[in-house]
């Protein structure tokens, strides 16, 4: 019934939007998967040309700071269509467990152009984390193209582009021996962060063949438009739905993972529609929020006030203003079966990362991420003590806050965050992430188990009536941030709280100081066994294991066959590989899987976590 009303209420909207302007810009979006800025010569030295690309930049405008708000397909398709961010709308975790709803009152974006007239149709991934309503394509399918639309009218087309997806380089050691690359091995820098090896040279000129090759099917593109004497009519944006798709990219915030390609083709019969010239460049931040507002201001669609981003181009737009913006946000939290809590905030030269779970390493396993040749690789070296102290901390614990200079260090390797020069610039970037988390409010400071049960209805609503509550949450979580001497007491008082995520937050906090903390341990030693949630007594062991070198193999075993949610379940099996494959090296872990209640063995993210400690439990009897 809310999206029969919100239709009729759109459709009204869109007749009286038709009648103050029916001569429209077309506008199409062509998106390439899982590339960041860097594989392109256009926006890094380092990177390969792609002349159809480079051609949309000389007719337009090219972004050098364009930002996915998250590492990975769906947590950002679902930011892209939104037009708001994830945390906020619980749209954030890959892949979904089900789809959230949209806040009441507020439709994807295509619904807006729809209801105006346009022709909205997607070819053809969509990928939302959200439910989707019968108003935002007229056609989602891979037989969607603007030849479809009615004569003379407008239309909004997305033509999605597979080629540089992150699949595309699962090739095999076989591969490597039979297949040749266009791209000359040793013709660009392997990053200095990464194993410099054959096999990462290899992968490197693998996927900057399939980045020429997206050039390709970018140009044909084109050429269809100007074939159908389109060209002239159209805003064309290039742009990847987020970065990679070398390890340490794709599923990670960092510059690699997030910082995308980006370039708007002006037309001339709509340039005035733009504060731009042609060739010019855009040096302020855009992020993936301001899509949608910027193609609804184009097509003279109002703006619905409950979305996050703004315009970055249109008739009200200046460009001096956009080149003013200085600051992206990013999120990451559960990547299909691996969670790990991080948020980032860059702001001109600078960017802050707020690892909150530092406990985990930023290898931690997942099944699709080590499909890649590479990070195995990565990994074997790891083990066999072959890694310089360059390439080791991928298999190493970060610290709780992070700061880079970007510009100077663009692939994050010097850690400023508690040099004492840089005091003011963490202080004043770590307000900054909290004033963003606060406002919205985040969502994930609940555990994804306790959102499914207790918000999915109305998850913004929800994040609104508790928005004190996750206030006090963040407040928790930051006491790891400070001298554990000045928050011990603070610890102490919210272990004994009765709010269980308080509980959560305060072992959490004391799990980032380790061994600093453990004068807590008697009162976590009661939360691991007495805690009404599973997942208290879960990070209860964790903390117990880091800081006090306790054996809790058994008891996480234990733990986990006595649980009946398989995303609760889920994340007491992320600790446990993290506390076998981390710093604690829990070598001991057996799990009966017969003891498993069927709801959680069923459960396919829980499975990729059960054949992978199989595999250990296997490798551990063997020796």
């Amino acid at each position: 019934m809310r999206f029969l009303n919100l239709s009729f209420l759109i459709l009204l909207f869109g007749q009286l939007a038709m009648a103050q302007q029916s001569d429209r810009p077309n506008i199409v979006w062509i998106t390439s998967e899982d590339n960041s800025k860097h594989y392109l010569k256009l926006f890094d030295e380092n990177g390969v040309a792609t002349p159809n690309i480079e051609s949309l930049a000389t007719s337009g405008v090219k972004f050098t700071h364009a930002f996915s708000n998250a590492p990975v397909c769906s947590a950002a398709r679902s930011t892209i269509i939104s037009s708001s961010y994830g945390p906020r709308l619980a749209s954030h975790y890959h892949r979904k467990i089900t789809e959230a709803p949209m806040p009441v009152g507020q439709e994807m974006f295509p619904a807006y152009l729809k209801a105006a007239g346009y022709y909205t149709g997607n070819n053809a991934k969509e990928d939302y984390n959200l439910v989707k309503s019968d108003t935002v394509w007229d056609q989602s399918s891979r037989k969607a193209h603007w030849r479809n639309r009615k004569e003379g009218q407008p239309f909004f087309y997305v033509q999605n582009i597979h080629t540089t997806h992150e699949s595309q380089i699962h090739f095999t050691a076989e591969d490597m021996k039979t297949k040749s690359t266009k791209t000359p091995l040793g013709s660009y820098k392997i990053q200095p962060n990464h194993p410099q090896t054959h096999l990462f040279d290899y992968t490197n000129a693998v996927y900057r063949d399939k980045v020429v090759r997206m050039d390709e099917q970018v140009g044909a593109i084109v050429k269809q438009l100007k074939a159908d004497g389109l060209y002239e009519d159209t805003f064309i944006f290039y742009f990847s739905d987020h970065g990679g798709v070398l390890p340490d990219s794709k599923g990670y915030l960092k510059e690699m993972g997030l910082h995308v390609p980006m370039v708007v083709h002006i037309p001339e019969k709509y340039k005035h529609l733009v504060d731009v010239k042609a060739g010019q460049d855009i040096d302020g931040f855009v992020n993936f929020i301001d899509l949608g507002p910027t193609v609804l201001s184009l097509a003279g669609v109002d703006i619905p006030k409950a979305m996050d981003g703004k315009p970055f181009l249109g008739p009200k737009v200046k460009t001096a203003k956009i080149n003013k913006q200085k600051e992206a946000f990013g999120y990451a939290d559960r990547f299909d079966e691996k969670y790990d809590m991080v948020r980032t905030i860059r702001i001109g030269q600078y960017k802050y990362i707020r690892n909150y779970q530092s406990f985990n390493i930023e290898g931690l396993m997942n099944e699709y991420r080590y499909k890649q040749l590479a990070y195995q690789e990565w990994e074997h070296l790891n083990n066999a003590n072959q890694l310089t102290p360059e390439t080791k901390y991928f298999f190493q614990t970060p610290p709780v806050e992070q700061l880079f200079d970007v510009e100077k260090d663009p692939f994050e390797m010097n850690n400023l965050a508690e040099q004492k020069a840089y005091a003011g610039v963490v202080n004043k970037m770590r307000k900054s992430l909290n004033n963003r988390l606060r406002s919205m409010p985040d969502l994930a400071f609940y555990p994804e188990h306790v959102l499914l049960k207790n918000a999915w209805s109305n998850p913004v609503a929800f994040g609104q009536m508790h928005k004190k509550e996750i206030s006090a949450l963040i407040d928790i979580a930051d006491y790891a941030l400070s001298d554990y001497s000045k928050v011990a007491a603070k610890l102490e008082k919210a272990l004994q709280s009765n709010n269980p995520w308080e509980r959560y937050w305060a072992i959490t906090a004391a799990s980032n100081f380790g061994k600093e903390a453990a004068a807590l341990s008697g009162i976590i030693k009661n939360i691991a066994t007495k805690d009404a949630e599973g997942a208290n007594r879960m990070r209860a062991l964790e903390f117990l294991a880091i800081a006090k070198g306790q054996d809790v193999a058994a008891d996480m075993s234990d733990l986990v066959c006595g649980l009946n949610d398989p995303i609760e379940a889920l994340l007491v099996f992320n600790t446990i590989v993290s506390l076998i494959d981390g710093p604690v090296g829990m070598s001991n872990f057996y799990l009966d899987q017969s003891k498993l209640p069927q709801v959680i063995k069923e459960d396919p993210l829980v499975e990729r976590r059960l054949v992978y400690l199989e595999k250990k439990q296997m490798l551990s009897l063997s020796k």
